[in-house]
């Protein structure tokens, strides 16, 4: 028997199926309509948004507030532990008491009881006496706060004739001495000087040291609260 051998023959196209709405990729067009379920969803919360910025920036401001003002506590934690030697407090002069200003300090004096006041602070059990130098020029302009311990406050109790521990300018001393000026002048019924001189017998610069850690603090919340508001501004790119 004889084969038949068939040429292939070739395929008839298949009708092209036009499919409401398609296009080509790249091909231009009318943009696809919008959802509808889109449409409804609420806006960005603006309102919301400015108030966390507004909470982010008065925190950062806050903390840096209190940053500046633990600099002179600070600033007396890294003064170095050798005091300088004041000499006789009778005769130290202004000029070298402004040169060792928030800086420990060592001298010798003899204290006034008469127009000293006697005071305590919550949670220590010691108390405080804060006495003028006898013997200055000018009176009143110089003071000394010295510690008593616990039990030894009686009338027969003496002050101590040497001193060494931080001095500063009396209105500066700081938030443990707010209202020491006017207790004195209530006190005394005399003027303190406004240049008057304030020595806090037995404040060593190590006592500070917790400024460091507290300011290093602070200063880690401002820059945490101003890269928080820098996310939240920034424009997020499509």
């Amino acid at each position: 028997m004889r084969g038949v051998s068939e040429e292939p023959q070739p395929l008839s196209p298949l009708p092209a199926l036009a499919l409401a709405g398609s296009r080509s990729p790249g091909e231009p067009g009318e943009p696809d309509p919008l959802d509808p379920e889109l449409a409804e969803l609420p806006g960005p919360p603006r309102r919301a948004r400015s108030l966390t910025v507004l909470v982010l920036a008065l925190a950062a401001a806050a903390a840096l507030l209190a940053t500046v003002s633990l600099l002179r506590e600070v600033a007396y934690a890294l003064a170095g532990d050798s005091p300088a030697a004041l000499g006789d407090l009778r005769s130290t002069a202004g000029a070298v008491l402004s040169a060792n200003e928030n800086r420990p300090v060592h001298g010798d004096g003899m204290l006034g009881a008469a127009g000293g006041i006697r005071y305590e602070r919550p949670f220590v059990s010691d108390s405080f006496r804060t006495l003028p130098v006898a013997g200055r020029a000018e009176p009143f302009d110089m003071w000394v706060e010295v510690r008593v311990p616990s039990g030894q406050e009686s009338g027969r109790w003496e002050p101590p004739r040497t001193f060494t521990g931080r001095l500063v300018q009396l209105d500066a001393a700081g938030p443990h001495h707010r209202g020491l000026r006017a207790a004195i002048e209530q006190a005394t019924h005399e003027q303190v000087p406004k240049s008057a001189w304030l020595l806090v017998d037995g404040e060593d610069p190590v006592d500070a040291r917790w400024a460091i850690v507290l300011s290093l603090m602070f200063l880690g919340f401002v820059g945490w609260n101003v890269a928080a508001t820098a996310r939240i501004l920034r424009k997020v790119k499509a």
